[in-house]
């Protein structure tokens, strides 16, 4: 048998290993899938996870739980030698160790991209990961518990200021999000009112969710503005030391809370590996998912689709000729790759990727959203519904589909969980103070 290595099992890498356990005949090929996580994350559902609307675990897919023929490995992969055909693979315990194969899948995705703005490193916190949403989730709680306790003042400023970078998807889904939670946490607190918190976007571009038209964008911002939340367009981060907020206005705040959402980079992991890479550091694919060379020749044995890829739109709609980094993408190249590879060992010809946006659809807190396909545009309560219901079918796997659903009937009939759990960070802390020790 061949043995096809799936490097990262996210959208791309598990619904490849997923549609290969459909289309390869019994001892055709042998796959191994090797992510460091033994979940795939549905990205679309951080913010609500951060929000308190969803149950975390319920945001995230099992790898051996529904990949029931695939090798999961989980562990990094730290070079690929594909000239030998060798990949090092790095577990969390134990040597690293070099894994031959036959073929390789490369779908590492992608990783928050950043700017060395002083203190963004330090104090800041992405939005890529389950971990990620679950800490902002717990800040915004337990923030509001410690400023319930303080008079009015800089100190208690400082923990109801909330601040997100960037005005994408990304950012303007977690900013209306927790803007949402804060208000619904209001009522629990009576020392405090909406004027005592503070949330602010900033974006280096005039304008935001480039993936709607202008007036769908003008309308978020003035949905936005009437629930007590500022959007800095046109301004950049200039520092963050120790949580005090410099912007290029000239405005300055201090804050707890900073969640970067500017962009994203392909994974690292292509630094270590002799196959070909454009220049934003993307692996070279061609439409039919296949790794080519800069003249375009074809790297036998090699592919790449999702994030980590520079694949060709060839509907023409994409950033420079390539289909941007998002979810729709990446598990329909998946979906493909699958049929490709199972193609090529065949002895048939692969086919090109090729998917048409249908249209954005975006979930900024409970109650809105925004839908856009072409000059269509719906706003408000039935974008909302549109947004929860296209993604809660589009998360992989039933089980996932009726816990979700389940989860936002619960919250509708008995409102979110706004339970913090900041405590786990420190899980031996409680039992440390209190354990009986040797005497000396």
């Amino acid at each position: 048998m061949r043995k096809i290595l799936i490097v990262g099992g996210g959208y791309a890498g598990f619904y490849t290993a997923l549609k290969l356990e459909k289309q390869l005949a019994r001892g055709e090929a042998e796959v191994t899938m090797v992510d460091p996580l033994p979940y795939m994350t549905y990205q679309p559902f951080l913010p609500e996870v951060a929000a308190g609307s969803i149950e975390p675990r319920h945001a995230v897919v099992a790898h051996r739980r529904h990949l029931y023929k695939t090798n999961v490995i989980t562990a990094k992969v730290t070079d690929i030698d594909h000239a030998n055909k060798k990949a090092t693979i790095t577990p969390p315990v134990g040597e690293p160790y070099e894994f031959e194969y036959d073929i390789i899948v490369v779908t590492a995705g992608s990783v928050s991209r950043t700017f060395p703005i002083p203190g963004v490193a330090d104090v800041a916190i992405g939005l890529k990961n389950i971990e990620e949403a679950i800490a902002v989730r717990d800040l915004v709680l337990t923030n509001f518990d410690k400023a319930a306790l303080l008079p009015p003042g800089p100190e208690r400023d400082r923990l109801l200021t909330f601040v997100v970078v960037g005005g994408g998807f990304a950012g303007i889904e977690v900013f209306g999000e927790l803007r949402s939670l804060a208000s619904a946490l209001l009522r629990y607190y009576p020392t405090l009112t909406i004027d005592d918190t503070h949330f602010h976007l900033i974006e280096a571009m005039g304008r935001i969710m480039p993936e709607v038209s202008l007036p769908t964008s003008h309308w978020v911002l003035k949905n936005l503005a009437q629930r007590g939340a500022q959007v800095h367009l046109d301004t950049q981060l200039q520092s963050c030391v120790d949580g005090v907020v410099q912007l290029s206005t000239g405005e300055s705040f201090e804050s707890d809370v900073i969640v970067w959402t500017a962009g994203v980079m392909a994974n690292p992991v292509l630094r270590n590996t002799d196959l070909p890479t454009e220049e934003r550091g993307r692996l070279r694919v061609g439409a039919d998912l296949r790794v080519r060379d800069a003249e375009g020749e074809i790297i036998p044995d090699a592919w790449g689709a999702g994030d980590v890829s520079a694949v060709p739109d060839l509907t023409g709609g994409g950033v420079g000729g390539f289909c941007v980094p998002n979810a729709q993408h990446a598990v329909r190249q998946g979906k493909l790759l699958a049929k490709n590879i199972t193609a090529a060992l065949r002895g048939e010809d692969p086919k090109e990727y090729f998917h048409k946006n249908q249209g954005a659809v975006a979930g900024i807190g409970l109650g809105e959203g925004v839908f856009q396909s072409g000059k269509i545009a719906i706003k408000g309560v039935l974008a909302w519904f549109m947004h929860r219901g296209y993604h809660g079918l589009a998360i992989p796997m039933w089980e996932r589909k009726i816990r979700v659903f389940a989860n936002w009937i619960l919250n509708f009939l008995l409102r979110r969980d706004l339970v913090s759990l900041s405590a786990r960070v420190a899980p031996r802390a409680a039992f440390e103070q209190f354990a009986s020790r040797p005497k000396a």
